[in-house]
């Protein structure tokens, strides 16, 4: 088959949850398909990373994309008000990127037109109005709960009004634009839900997301002092709310009772919140080039994450290199993963406290949750089944 995939960013390198999915399935289905991909171009050095993806057996197509004014940005909101359009479909817009799609579409027919991510469903006009190519939308989130949960968390004023008005115009245009697809599909049942509640005609799938079990297999753990991991996008709302969150409220209790406890903040872009949590036993790396040296120093991972949608895919990560995990409920969101058999869950500051304490110290317990989570990540969430899944439902949809 012939799919044409359009993307809001390169997914390589792979360096977060979503680019990470994009770059793992596509790099399996080009490997039995023609897979050509369309994503704006930021900057010149990205060139090397598009000989990588084209390597995989990608075609790659990119728009060079400039930086816009002020102005440009304000007349694109107002065109996305005028047409019932969420305003901040307008930061995503981008005039290169149209014409690039034009061209591709006009000059190839593809069996399968696959968007990533809602707020790309814009582009949808772009695409061929015949019936002989199928469309899916692959929501990585459903990005209403995700913006209202997040406004639930902003403590500044402007941003929570503006997140909670972005919330309700999504609740109303999502659902409604992918009903424009013939198929979409979530990367958890939750999510799913979610969806179909709000517009039962979709047709919705579930492809979870994963790791790659044969490349990422148990570490030894070679750090004795006791050491916590956390890992993520550091300007994204939850990740900077679970660090201050955790540092507050919970890790001076466990420094009360394990002096010698550490805690490492890995991930890009930290914000300033972030780095002023930084001491003697907190540190914060910024992006790293390789994560594995950070797994296996580290006795635990945590996701105190009280916001955020999709499924945290530092979990599974975490999950095939051998290593327990202490979470909350939204944290652990969508993984069929059972209490203190797989994981350890969490809610509240008391009840996080005591498990980072219990984990930390029980090695007992660190082995039976690291085997039984080794287990369910290999049987459920390999990145192999999860585009096989998707490739089936190419099939079904050419039918």
């Amino acid at each position: 088959m012939k799919i044409l995939v359009i993307t809001d960013m390169l997914p390589y390198p792979p360096v977060s949850g979503g680019l990470l999915r994009v770059y793992n399935l596509l790099s399996r289905v080009a490997k039995q398909h023609q897979v050509t991909l369309i994503a704006p171009q930021t900057c010149e050095d990205q060139d090397k990373d598009i000989h990588h993806l084209k390597k995989q057996g990608y075609q790659v197509t990119t728009a060079k994309v400039a930086k816009r004014s002020r102005l440009t940005k304000i007349l694109t909101m107002a065109h996305c008000a005028r047409s019932g359009q969420p305003l901040e479909l307008g930061y995503e817009y981008r005039e290169e990127l149209t014409e690039k799609i034009k061209t591709c579409v006009s000059a190839e027919r593809f069996d399968i037109i696959q968007v990533e991510q809602s707020h790309m469903a814009h582009y949808l006009a772009m695409l061929p109005q015949n019936k002989t190519s199928k469309r899916i939308l692959m929501l990585h989130d459903v990005d209403f709960a995700q913006a209202d949960r997040m406004a639930h968390l902003e403590q500044k004023l402007r941003r929570k009004l503006r997140l909670k008005l972005y919330s309700r115009m999504m609740r109303r245009w999502e659902p409604r634009i992918a009903d424009k697809f013939d198929r979409c599909t979530t990367v958890s049942e939750p999510d799913r839900q979610l969806l179909t509640t709000a517009n039962p005609r979709l047709k919705v799938d579930v492809i979870p997301n994963g790791v790659d079990t044969t490349l990422y297999q148990p570490l030894p753990l070679t750090n004795p002092c006791p050491t916590l991991l956390f890992i993520g996008n550091m300007s994204y709302l939850p990740c900077i709310d679970a660090m201050r969150y955790f540092c507050r409220e919970i890790f001076p209790h466990v420094l009360d009772k394990i002096k010698d406890a550490e805690l490492w903040i890995v991930g890009k872009e930290p914000a300033a919140e972030v780095k002023a949590l930084a001491d003697s036993r907190i540190h914060v790396t910024g992006q790293v080039e390789d994560i594995v040296p950070y797994y296996k120093r580290c006795t635990a991972c945590i996701v105190p994450l009280r916001a955020g949608g999709g499924t945290r895919l530092k979990i599974l990560e975490a999950m095939a290199l051998g290593r327990p995990v202490i979470s909350t409920t939204i944290g652990r969101e969508g993984l069929d993963l059972i209490d203190r058999e797989e994981i350890l869950i969490a809610d509240t500051p008391q009840h996080f406290t005591e498990a980072t304490l219990q984990i930390l110290s029980d090695l007992p317990l660190r082995k039976h949750i690291t085997t039984k989570a080794r287990e369910k990540v290999v049987r459920l969430y390999d990145w192999d089944a999860s585009a096989d899944k998707l490739m089936q439902i190419y099939k079904e949809v050419t039918q």
